[in-house]
């Protein structure tokens, strides 16, 4: 008995999310889907795929189906499973979180710049995963808990600060990762980025995919082409100042990079993002004066001027839309005040 499986990477973030095709046998005996699947795909637990089939993460010839699903010869299976990727050798540690909400099911938190989200080369100790697994070990044992691998279903960067919203059961991890997949989580971030849009507001639309020559950078490509995959930014501008602009984005898709990548192909780079050009002065003059002004700026924001102001999904186990927004951090605003000053100041001249 053969089966086609097979990994689709369009669309998933292939470190966080796997999703697994099956085309079944034409000689294949009527089973329980939950059965059939345990035997299919190792390593994943039976409570894990029941989870998966209720928060309707597993499709049946594109339909969704219950756990009593008797699967049929040449019935086409899609699976999508979050990764468990931490082992027992997390070690929680006592790092303070900044907890906007919690329940039995899930947590918001507001991530601060500086802090790493996952452990990772350079990164085994001090992240987010091992202040969650801290946290998690003082909570009663719910079922489908597991406290010693605290789950990620989206991520921002390490420089990046706000809101992220944490699973605590398997169930609402499956479901969450779900929304994540299918593009219904409502995102909103603020950037500070250089110079102010032609358009108040637009949308990007270019495909983002790895550098052709740099693995640490993301890189955009024509919508429409072969490389890469569809990223899509919304974005508005709050508030211009000639040289900087505070523009609010909303997410359509979820890309690695994708606000600052985009950013960057529309010669607006994020204000001090070293990875993407925004570490350079792109708008004023080149005199010393103006040098020493905008060096002062990167003091006061010493990382990429990018906040994730806000989140809106279902609750995995109420039906109900929750939404939470989050307030600029004193970096960005410092640096918006000394920008709004020194263009009151040109102004006045």
């Amino acid at each position: 008995m053969s089966d086609d499986l097979k990994k689709e990477e369009e669309g998933v973030d292939e470190e966080l999310f796997e999703q697994v095709s099956i085309k079944v046998d034409p000689r294949q005996s009527q089973v329980r889907i939950d059965k059939f699947l345990v035997d299919r795909l190792e390593q994943t637990s039976r409570n894990k795929i029941q989870n998966s089939i209720k928060a309707g993460s597993v499709l049946v010839n594109k339909k969704q189906i219950k756990s009593n699903y008797k699967i049929r010869p040449n019935d086409q299976i899609s699976v999508l499973i979050p990764k468990s990727r931490y082992d027992n050798t997390i070690i929680p540690e006592n790092i303070p979180l900044d907890i906007r909400y919690e329940d039995d099911s899930l947590l918001i938190i507001h991530k601060p710049p500086g802090m790493v989200v996952h452990p990772g080369i350079k990164n085994y100790t001090g992240t987010l995963v091992h202040a969650l697994a801290y946290h998690f070990k003082n909570l009663p044992v719910l079922e489908g808990n597991r406290l010693d691998r605290p789950g990620l279903v989206h991520r921002i960067d390490k420089n990046t600060s706000g809101l992220m919203v944490i699973p605590k059961t398997e169930f609402a991890m499956t479901h969450l990762a779900k929304q994540f997949f299918d593009h219904s989580i409502e995102r909103t971030y603020n950037a500070l980025v250089w110079g102010e849009p032609d358009d108040l507001e637009g949308s990007v639309r270019f495909n983002i995919g790895r550098h052709p020559r740099s693995r640490l950078e993301m890189f955009a490509f024509p919508e429409g082409g072969e490389e890469g995959k569809r990223a899509v930014t919304h974005y508005k501008v709050l508030e211009g100042l000639y040289y900087v602009s505070l523009i609010e984005c909303k997410l359509e898709t979820g890309r690695t990079h994708q606000i600052r990548v985009h950013m960057r192909y529309k010669n607006h780079p994020v204000f001090n993002d070293s990875r993407y050009g925004g570490d350079r002065i792109v708008k004023g003059t080149v005199y010393s004066k103006y040098k020493q002004f905008v060096h002062n700026c990167f003091d006061i924001l010493p990382r990429q001027g990018l906040h994730a102001k806000s989140i809106g999904f279902i609750h995995p186990e109420t039906g109900k839309e929750m939404y939470f927004e989050s307030e600029l951090p004193e970096d960005m605003l410092g640096a918006l005040d000394k920008w709004r000053k020194y263009l009151a100041g040109k102004k006045n001249v």
